[in-house]
């Protein structure tokens, strides 16, 4: 046998023996007698170290069982594969198995230790062709932490594998049921902690087969031992969140003379919030004074003075000095926030970031007190309660107003941000942190901190690639945001090979594993967009409405076209109310008392029409929640005379009483105004009602659902 890395079919099968899993009978030549009667039919396997693909060596022989013929060709399978340390001849029993023509019936099931996500289960069509299959059905992913067997079941028997052995494809029998699919998922869970016990990092089940009692069975196995680093680093003290969002003194370092660089706007930035008097100080050696401010000449000062939070607008040598002389001194900074990139990404060619990475370590695992860092490549942050302001986008660019609120924003991207911020004006916030490249600081780090927040309802993240090791961390903390009945909105960006690519070259860190990133976060419980339209919408519903659960949705508009693409988008868990009969009696008795009869249907999608004026569309409204609608979705284009969209005398009572009704009835509303720019001062009349407000009746319904997709 071989101490090396490789897993060999042998100590697979065992392993899934142990596990209650359904395997050949089977045994080595070299071991003894063997559980075959003379001439049986066996397949024999020469097993020999990093021998992956045995049938691609000559390694695979099907015969009778007769030992002597059997060693002879046992023999030659190792001269065969003569460049592979020989382990043993594995004779095994022929299992027969049940087919189908013309349709796959093999599976390929993998067990993997991902170094990001813990143990998955992976599951898809195996077989000779199970790459090209997976193009057609791509393989499920079940992250063990995060879903249970019945769940993997339920999954399963919608898949196409799963539909063909359940005899649920057209014109199909079953060839096994659930209750032995249920057994076997429950066998490779247990399977799991068993390889965990062995130090197995892989095993690999192709193909898998339905036995003749239609039991699932491993005629191959093979993989890898070894244990597997996470890369997950020493914690940083968790006073940074206080520190970075709420801050008693900050300094600034990188304030030149020149007006419009990027320390200059944020100082400006940064004067105009209601820090202390006296809270705002500046980092800059040979000064005691500059622009009106006290100054501290070196960083060793800090020691004696220390602030809350550091903000480094420094280039990235510099910007490591400063860290690596914060460390040698032991305080000085809470939270540190790095502007400058070029530490650890594609323009550091001194290797700074593993520098500033081993100088963090080296202190936390001694157990010395180090700061916590933002970034670095991070563009700054918005804090609405101090009105904090460090971006480095100038006032007449992004005119911040603090709005407090329940929402936070935390983004890899700065300029996600930033447009977020410019087209949602309206949105109450907590926080919104640009994070830049994670390389102390991490999204889980951040979710955590918005979790112990009170203030904090609804979390929006963007993210472009996730930390070594921080997509479980990432995950732990969605499920904890969830249990707490918050709710976490994501954007991963870099999904396709170019967005990888453009992600690496962005941020310096890597896409990684679309799908296995996106069953991980979804069974986290995160709300996780496909489109940017999806994310910017549910964005707004939750920035209004936080514990919204869109089911039943009702539409109202006054265009045609608005009610059939609505009824085309209200599908899967996202359905569309009904009215019952009494109320449609009511509404039918309503549109006749507002000049309508003969011009509206009283049905769901409700088109009123252009005639509708705003009275007409307060009375169905009150009609409509009063109904079985979760959700009261307004279609208003604005190009009609029978609405005052001009006037802020005409449009905002208007406003104010289509939200008093939404206050009123519990349920979500929403405005779609579908128009050009001239109606913009109608948008915002209601969005200061307390109304989320959409450019297109589209964007409305794809925010709705996604929020209806929360597992």
């Amino acid at each position: 046998m071989t101490g090396g890395t490789f897993l060999h079919e042998g100590r697979a099968y065992a392993l899934l023996a142990a596990a209650g899993l359904r395997v050949p009978r089977h045994g080595f030549l070299e071991a003894g007698p063997l559980p075959f009667a003379p001439g049986e039919p066996i397949v024999l396997k020469g097993i020999a170290d990093e021998l992956w693909h045995k049938s691609d060596k000559g390694a695979v022989h099907f015969g009778a069982f007769e030992p002597e013929a059997l060693r002879a060709e046992a023999a030659a399978m190792k001269a065969r594969v003569a460049e592979h340390p020989w382990i043993g001849g594995l004779v095994c029993e022929k299992v027969p198995f049940k087919r189908l023509s013309g349709l796959p019936t093999e599976a390929l099931v993998s067990l993997k230790r991902d170094p990001d996500a813990g143990w998955l289960v992976i599951c898809g069509i195996g077989g000779l062709q199970a790459d090209a299959w997976a193009a057609l059905a791509p393989p499920l992913i079940w992250p063990v932490a995060l879903a249970a067997p019945e769940q993997a079941l339920a999954e399963l028997k919608n898949h196409w594998l799963g539909r063909t052995w359940l005899g649920l494809q057209r014109g199909t029998e079953a060839l096994t049921d659930e209750a032995k699919l249920l057994g076997f998922l429950q066998g490779l869970w247990r399977a799991v902690e068993g390889l965990d016990r062995e130090g197995v990092g892989l095993l690999e089940l192709n193909p898998v087969v339905l036995d003749a009692e239609g039991l699932p069975t491993a005629l191959d196995g093979v993989g890898t031992l070894g244990a597997i680093a996470t890369g997950a680093p020493v914690a940083p003290d968790p006073a940074w969140y206080r520190a970075l969002l709420a801050p008693r003194s900050v300094v600034l370092a990188g304030v030149s003379s020149r007006e419009g660089t990027v320390g200059r706007i944020i100082l400006e930035n940064l004067q105009r919030s209601t820090l202390p008097a006296g809270a705002l100080r500046l980092l800059k050696p040979g000064a005691t004074e500059f622009l009106g401010l006290p100054c501290l000449g070196s960083v060793a000062e800090l020691a004696a003075a220390p602030a809350d939070q550091l903000i480094l607008s420094l280039p990235a040598p510099q910007t490591l000095e400063v860290v690596e002389q914060l460390c040698r001194q032991g305080g000085g900074a809470t939270v540190v926030y790095l502007v400058a990139g070029g530490l650890g990404d594609g323009a550091d060619t001194e290797g700074l970031g593993k520098r500033l990475l081993a100088c963090l370590d080296e202190h936390r695992r001694a157990g010395q007190w180090t700061p916590a860092l933002v970034g670095p490549n991070g563009l700054g942050l918005y804090s609405p309660d101090l009105d904090l302001n460090t971006l480095f986008i100038p006032r007449e660019k992004l005119p911040l107003s603090p709005k407090p609120g329940h929402l936070a924003l935390v983004s890899q991207s700065g300029a996600f941000l930033i447009t977020r911020l410019s087209r949602r004006p309206e949105l109450g916030l907590r926080a919104a942190v640009a994070i830049g490249n994670q390389m102390d600081l991490r999204c889980s780090d951040f979710l955590r901190g918005f979790g112990g927040d009170p203030a904090v309802k609804v979390v929006g993240a963007y993210l472009e690639g996730f930390a070594p090791g921080d997509l479980a961390a990432t995950a732990g903390a969605a499920r904890s945001l969830r249990a707490s009945g918050r709710r976490l909105l994501l954007y991963k960006g870099g999904r396709s090979q170019a967005g990888m690519a453009a992600a690496s070259s962005h941020t310096g860190a890597l896409a990684g594993d679309a799908a296995l990133q996106a069953s991980v976060l979804r069974r986290a419980g995160a709300l996780l967009a496909e489109r940017m339209e999806a994310f910017d919408g549910a964005l707004a519903w939750l920035g209004t409405h936080p514990g919204l659960r869109p089911r039943k949705v009702a539409i109202m508009t006054n265009a045609g076209f608005e009610a059939v693409a609505s009824a085309d988008l209200l599908a899967g868990p996202l359905g569309s109310a009904q009215l019952t009969a009494g109320e449609t009696r009511d509404l039918e008795a309503l549109l006749e008392a507002q000049g309508l009869k003969g011009l509206v249907a009283a049905h769901l999608p409700l088109d009123v029409t252009p005639m509708a004026d705003e009275a007409a569309y307060l009375a169905c409204a009150r009609l409509l929640l009063g109904g079985e609608a979760d959700t009261l979705v307004v279609g208003l284009v604005p190009l009609t005379r029978r609405l005052g969209t001009a006037d802020p005398a005409a449009f905002a009572p208007f406003a104010r009483a289509l939200a008093d009704l939404a206050r009123g009835s519990g349920k979500g509303v929403g405005v779609a105004v579908e128009g050009g720019a001239i109606y913009d001062a109608y948008r915002q009349g209601l969005r200061d009602a307390g109304l989320p407000v959409f450019l297109s009746m589209e964007e409305a319904l794809e925010g709705l659902r996604l929020i209806a997709s929360e597992v």
